[in-house]
C-alpha cells in the first residue's frame, strides 16, 4: 500500500499563510524535498477568490463586500470562481509528485471527489459527484447531496514535477455560505442560485461538527494508503511566511 504523509495541522487565524504553506508543500513535493502530502484541516472564515476573479473588474468591490461580512478575502491555490472557508467546513490539500502531471489530471480529479464522496455516504449522506445547476464556483466534480445542493468543490494546480488538489467540505452552515456569496458573487456579476448551498448537517437532520467529518474523511483515505501521520517541518513554515514578505 502506498505510503502518504498526513498533516493536521490548522491555521484558521491566518488564512494568508495557510494558502501559502499548501503552496510551498506543492513546490517541494514537486522538487523531491517531501514525500506525498495531504493536509486535512480546519480553515478560519475567509473568501478564497480565483484567478478569473482576481481579474474581474468587480474583484474590489467583492473583496470589500467578503471583508464587511468578516471574512479575509484571499487568492486560491487551486480553482476557479470564489468560494467559502468557515468554521463548518473542513479544507484537504493535497501535493503530489508527478513528473508528467497533464497526464493524469482527470484522474486526480475522480480520486478526490470519490473520497469525499464515499466518506459522505459513510455519514449516511445521498452523495453523488456531479455539478449541480447554478451552483457556486461550478465544476463538472463537485459534490453534491441528491443532485440538488453543491456540499464540497474540488481544484487543481499543476507546477512542474506535481500537482495540488484542493478542496472544502461544507460540515454546516451552508446558508451562511449562501448569505456571504451573495454579495460577492454580485459584485463579480456572476449568476448563481443560492439554494443550492448545502452542508451534510442539513443532509441528516442533525449537528455535524466538523471533526466528525474530518475523521470520516482520513478512515476513508486509510483504505487506499498507509497514512503517516505527520507535523508541520519548521523549513515549510519559514519558506511559507517568507513568501508573504
Amino acid at each position: 500500500m502506498e505510503r502518504l504523509r498526513l498533516i493536521r495541522h490548522s491555521f484558521p487565524d491566518q488564512p494568508e499563510l495557510s494558502t501559502a504553506i499548501s503552496r510551498t508543500i506543492l513546490e517541494r513535493v514537486a522538487a523531491g524535498e517531501l514525500p506525498p502530502t495531504i493536509r486535512i484541516h480546519r480553515p478560519g472564515r475567509e473568501v478564497a477568490f480565483g484567478r478569473q476573479d482576481l481579474a474581474n473588474p468587480g474583484y474590489a468591490d467583492a473583496a470589500d463586500a467578503a471583508r464587511a461580512t468578516g471574512f479575509a478575502a484571499v487568492e486560491r491555490l487551486a480553482g476557479g470562481r470564489a468560494a467559502v472557508f468557515t468554521e463548518g467546513t473542513i479544507a484537504i490539500a493535497r501535493a503530489y509528485s508527478d513528473p508528467q502531471p497533464p497526464k493524469r489530471t482527470y484522474a486526480r480529479f475522480e480520486e478526490m471527489s470519490d473520497l469525499i464522496a464515499s466518506a459522505l455516504r459513510e455519514l449516511g449522506v445521498d452523495a453523488r459527484v456531479g455539478e449541480v445547476p447554478g451552483e457556486y464556483c461550478p465544476g463538472a466534480y463537485s459534490v453534491n447531496a441528491r443532485g440538488a445542493v453543491k456540499l464540497a468543490g474540488i481544484g487543481q494546480r499543476m507546477i512542474r514535477g506535481g500537482a495540488h488538489m484542493g478542496g472544502v467540505v461544507v460540515a454546516s452552515g451552508g446558508d451562511e455560505i449562501a448569505g456571504v456569496l451573495v454579495p460577492v458573487y454580485e459584485a463579480l456579476g456572476l449568476d448563481w442560485d443560492p439554494a443550492t448551498s448545502g452542508s451534510v448537517a442539513e443532509e441528516l437532520g442533525r449537528q455535524v461538527d466538523p471533526g466528525e467529518l474530518e475523521e470520516a474523511l482520513i478512515g476513508e483515505l486509510a483504505k487506499s494508503y498507509e497514512l503517516v501521520s505527520s507535523e508541520l517541518d519548521e523549513e515549510t513554515v519559514s519558506a511559507a511566511a517568507r513568501s508573504l514578505r
